[in-house]
């Protein structure tokens, strides 16, 4: 429990708050399994989280969102994530980021991003609709993405388009020298 807890710790070294943040979202988590007995208990923390987060913090990362370990929160400030998002692991926002879905024409929602591994998210960028951020992307500030993204992208503007597929890291005995114990 405690290394749940702890699990994006490291991803937010020298930032209290996004420490802070994701300790009080992982904590608060366990209340978005389907069980009401547990949902009773753990309402009181609930409000306090949406309280202190959403409100104090102005950060909007509901308990009931999917997000991987290592999620880090630089400047974390007007953030605002949909609670159906997917996030992946090793993933960074920063502040002024919005995620979220599109309401159509007839008045239904639209599904919410999935956003793979190790993406790294940029300041004041929009990420709307029922799309996919490929592993290992990176996303320019003030970017708008409306569409599917690639693997090892680098996107940017309004709307976000790929620049460059950057290629992916390959590893090797010296990178990994849990291999040369094995």
């Amino acid at each position: 429990m405690i290394s749940y807890l702890f699990q994006d710790w490291d991803a937010n070294r020298g930032n209290l708050k996004g420490r802070l943040v994701m300790f009080l979202f992982r904590l608060a988590r366990p209340a978005s399994i389907n069980n009401k007995l547990l949902r009773v208990l753990w309402l009181p923390y609930l409000a306090f989280y949406k309280v202190f987060v959403e409100w104090f913090l102005c950060i909007e990362l509901p308990h009931w969102t999917a997000v991987g370990p290592g999620l880090g929160l630089f400047h974390g400030q007007a953030l605002v994530v949909n609670g159906c998002t997917t996030i992946g692991k090793n993933c960074y926002l920063r502040q002024s980021t919005t995620i979220g879905n599109i309401i159509r024409e007839d008045g239904s929602y639209s599904g919410s991003p999935i956003i793979g591994d190790n993406v790294e998210i940029g300041a004041n960028v929009c990420i709307i609709g029922e799309i996919r951020i490929g592993n290992n992307v990176k996303i320019g500030a003030g970017s708008v993405v409306i569409k599917d993204l690639p693997d090892n992208a680098i996107a940017v503007g309004n709307p976000a388009r790929v620049i460059r597929i950057a290629q992916p890291v390959k590893p090797t005995l010296q990178n990994e020298p849990e291999m040369l114990q094995a």
